[in-house]
């Protein structure tokens, strides 16, 4: 099978879906660029700021959805079931239902004065539902958080020329936020030296690198979620994101030029078989590609942060949904890297235990651009990687304090940080990731399902059609419970407690939230009909 041809027919796809679908759920959802944003109506200098340029939002945002989701989920699901199954769901999912959730929850949010998902869900459901949604929410963001602390200090330990620059551009970003928003100085030239700055972390990096134990990097990662959750947005987390865009902008750019120029041929089988390890196609596959092909956690971006920062509603769909296309390219990137690689039947399955995902990815992206890169497509592909699993630490730290402070009434900021910190460091800690990561893939597409029938709840509100978000809220919604039943299954036969009570916890959520939703759907759709 030829990678070009992949590449031709998803691009023409994509192009298709933002000027053309997109468009039309834009038309429904009412965009008003002349309406002032909550960034404007509620400024408050720590988190309702403007962003200085749609640039700077469009890279905060796409660098806090991408993290390592669109990479590791894609690449455990091309070892497992095999490259096509990955490939269609990353597209037909991008298009169909995770374009369409990132857009509606950022407009809905713009809307709702920037209100998260869950405070939505009180005005167009009840009360009692954005209670059980939160909760369910912060759930979901405390194994978000676990998963990826010890994905990053894993990789620090066993790539340690990666620890400068993933760390280094902290104060890189701090000084860039400083001379944007407190210097107002030129976006163009803070660009440029943030740039050059983290270029040479890069350089320096790759010389001298920082070696430490597992223990000792995630406290370190837990610690920088803290600051980065209590600080102004404008000062760390939006320009650590925008920077750390333009890094996945360049592996991306350096990809595909060369998959365009060498056009490596895929031999690798296109399908491996129905049954894997890790559950069957359907539904395992479906929660395994989670960022990539839609992700609740998207929505709590878009409506925890980003709509917050948007100057205007016309940036939406650029921000939305483009970014959601952006993230499935990486996703097909990630894909065609580890496709490439093998060209016989083997045990797919046991070459991904003893490499890992993240090492894959690094293997077959260093393959794929090693005529212009040389022996530093690994050392890119890692660092590429690492970065964007920070900025979903920082991110998520953030959301899931917000959610903290109004759940449990918390009023002290440092307090409820710290509350997040400790519950996600003892799952971190714990070491169990292989065995979190199906749970937190299905936890994260129920987050989907669930946003998904609150967009469709506020559109029948105002009296709009549901047509977008209502079959992709169901689909998402069953597939879902159906990955969790199986991972019940298998945590009670292996007697892990704490991941049993866990997923219990979830369904138990989940099933509260049906009951209150679908009714409601149901008699307005009666009443509007």
């Amino acid at each position: 099978m030829s990678s070009f041809l992949i590449l031709l027919l998803s691009f023409a796809v994509f192009a298709w879906a933002y000027f053309f679908y997109a468009k039309r759920f834009e038309a429904i959802l009412g965009a008003d660029p002349k309406k002032p944003t909550p960034a404007f109506s509620k400024f408050d200098s720590v988190d309702y700021i403007p962003a200085k340029n749609v640039l700077v939002l469009f890279g905060h945002h796409f660098s806090s959805i991408a993290g390592a989701g669109p990479i590791i989920g894609p690449v455990i699901a091309v070892m497992l079931w095999g490259w096509l199954p990955a490939l269609l769901w990353v597209i037909i999912g991008t298009v169909f239902i995770g374009g369409i959730h990132d857009f509606g929850s950022l407009v809905v949010s713009i809307k709702q004065g920037g209100s998260s998902v869950a405070d939505v869900s009180q005005h167009v459901i009840s009360k009692r539902v954005k209670i059980i949604f939160s909760l369910f929410v912060w759930l979901a963001l405390i194994l978000v958080i676990a998963v990826f602390a010890w994905f990053c200090a894993d990789t620090f330990v066993k790539e340690p020329k990666i620890v400068l620059p993933s760390l280094g551009l902290i104060p890189v970003a701090i000084l860039c936020g400083y001379l944007l928003y407190v210097r107002q100085r030129n976006l163009a030239s803070v660009t440029a030296l943030g740039l050059l700055l983290l270029v040479g972390l890069i350089f320096v990096g790759n010389i001298l690198p920082i070696k430490a134990g597992l223990n000792i990097w995630l406290f370190i990662l837990l610690f920088y979620c803290y600051l980065a959750s209590i600080l102004p947005v404008n000062i760390l987390l939006q320009p650590r994101d925008y920077l750390s865009s333009y890094l996945l902008f360049f592996g991306l750019g350096m990809g595909y030029i060369c998959l365009l120029f060498t056009r490596p041929p895929i031999e690798m089988p296109f399908y491996h078989n129905w049954v894997s390890s890790e559950g069957y196609l359907w539904p395992a596959l479906f929660v395994t590609v989670a960022c990539g092909a839609v992700s609740g956690f998207h929505s709590l971006i878009a409506s925890g942060t980003t709509s917050k920062q948007i100057s205007n509603e016309a940036q939406a769909r650029k921000i939305g949904y483009g970014a959601m296309v952006v993230e499935a390219m990486l996703a097909i990137l990630a894909v065609l890297s580890v496709a490439v690689l093998f060209n016989s039947r083997m045990n797919f399955a046991a070459i991904l235990k003893s490499r890992g995902p993240s090492a894959l990815f690094g293997d077959g992206y260093g393959y794929i651009t090693k005529p212009m890169l040389g022996s530093y497509g690994l050392f890119v592909a890692i660092t590429i990687l690492n970065a964007f699993i920070l900025t979903t630490l920082d991110t998520a730290t953030r959301i899931t304090r917000y959610i903290s402070e109004e759940l449990f009434k918390i009023k002290n900021k440092h307090i409820s940080t710290a509350f997040v910190i400790f519950l996600a460091g003892m799952l971190a800690f714990s070491g169990k990731w292989s065995r979190i990561w199906p749970v937190f893939g299905a936890s994260n597409q129920l987050v989907a399902a669930l946003s998904l029938f609150v967009l469709a709840s506020w559109l029948i509100a105002k009296h709009k059609t549901i047509r977008f978000v209502l079959a992709p809220a169901i689909f998402m919604l069953i597939t879902t419970l159906v990955s969790l039943l199986a991972q019940a299954r298998r945590y009670f036969i292996s007697r892990d407690i704490m991941l049993l009570i866990i997923v219990i916890l979830l369904m138990g959520l989940a099933f509260f939230m049906i009951l209150e939703v679908v009714p409601l759907i149901s008699k307005r759709r009666r009443v509007n009909v």
